[in-house]
């Protein structure tokens, strides 16, 4: 069986670009022959403002895999029981696949990663098309075509199916995501033993990440630093030494299907701070989750603005090491590891 890896496209601030050079090598590694399938290198890089990647370059990537895809099906190299992995299941091009699959016989299985779309009110697809019938339909069709639906935790799951309540759930499988690389690359820096008093809002600066409210924080808290990561231009290496100095990880997200950062600042011993919502809830424990109502909107936050206040200076002045360290392998090993989705892929 040979993998089909069609890629995102590697955008050097997110995690798709280790995707790129991490994924295939992890994917060998588990016992898969893996083949992948790449998009145009001179596609734009710069993201569309608050947004995870830029809305045009994405369908000029995808628009050249689907060239190579078409090829590849008329050169004869997709074979019987070859495998399909979509690392975003939000690609219209998986549609084509399954025609020229069908209509050519080959038999051929198809997996899609979700990781997000119109159902979540909080994305960009939620808030501007919102249920509009050409995307749910969109949606429910990709979802339809994949024998393999992954999602990386159950509040995903959850959120997909109160849009999409009729799919077949026996297509469903909670997996996390394949990152496991990224423990080994964090614990190579240099970590301080005695940490900054530096609160770090490692975020998209989006509507539904709510930087106001970590910047008033930063005015009611002046004796420590607050660093809002994107406004600074950083690169990957430069963000990852700003968080191994940082003792508090904040977010006041009211959109998360997973949280990548955080999860990153437990493994440089950074204490993250999120609200008993979204994923957080299944993924962290009670120490590091504050009540959802401090931040569930302004209004909320202005309401509970000394509460948040006085849990920050807690938590500055605290020793949450050893904690940190557990959550950090219990998130790694349920969450962050690719294990699941591998099996599932050999196993189709």
């Amino acid at each position: 069986m040979k993998v089909f890896l069609v890629e995102l496209e590697p955008v050097e601030t997110r995690y798709t670009a280790q995707w790129k050079e991490h994924l295939p090598r992890q994917m060998v590694n588990a016992g898969l022959d893996v083949e992948v399938i790449t998009g145009p290198a001179d596609a734009p890089q710069d993201t569309t403002p608050g947004a995870f990647l830029n809305f045009s370059g994405t369908n000029y990537w995808k628009s050249e895999q689907l060239k190579t895809i078409s090829q590849m099906f008329a050169d004869g190299t997709v074979k019987d029981g070859d495998y399909f992995l979509y690392t975003d299941a939000w690609n219209p091009t998986v549609l084509q696949l399954k025609y020229m699959a069908e209509l050519l016989g080959v038999n051929i299985k198809i997996g899609g990663m979700w990781h997000a779309g119109s159902y979540d009110p909080a994305d960009f697809l939620g808030r501007l098309i919102g249920d509009a019938p050409w995307v749910r339909h969109a949606e429910e069709s990709m979802f339809n075509v994949f024998d393999h639906n992954f999602f990386a935790t159950q509040f995903h799951i959850d959120l997909f199916l109160q849009s999409f309540p009729n799919v077949d759930q026996n297509k469903i499988y909670r997996v996390g995501w394949p990152m496991e690389y990224m423990e080994p690359l964090l614990r190579e820096y240099d970590i301080p033993t005695n940490k900054m008093d530096l609160v770090l809002f490692p975020h998209r600066v989006a509507p539904e990440k709510q930087v106001e409210i970590f910047k008033d924080l930063a005015k009611e808290i002046p004796d420590v630093e607050f660093v809002v990561a994107q406004e600074h231009n950083l690169t990957k290496d430069e963000y990852h030494m700003l968080l191994s100095r940082s003792k508090i990880v904040f977010s006041a997200n009211t959109q998360e299907t997973l949280g990548i950062s955080c999860f990153e600042g437990s493994i440089v011993g950074s204490y993250p701070m999120v609200p008993d919502r979204l994923s957080y809830t299944e993924m962290y424990g009670h120490s590091f989750k504050y009540p959802s109502e401090w931040t569930e909107n302004w209004d909320s936050y202005l309401a509970n603005k000394d509460k948040l206040i006085k849990h920050i200076n807690l938590v500055l002045h605290a020793d949450y090491e050893q904690e940190i360290d557990k959550l950090a392998d219990s998130l790694s090993s349920d969450f962050f590891s690719g294990k699941a989705l591998y099996e599932v892929i050999k196993g189709n």
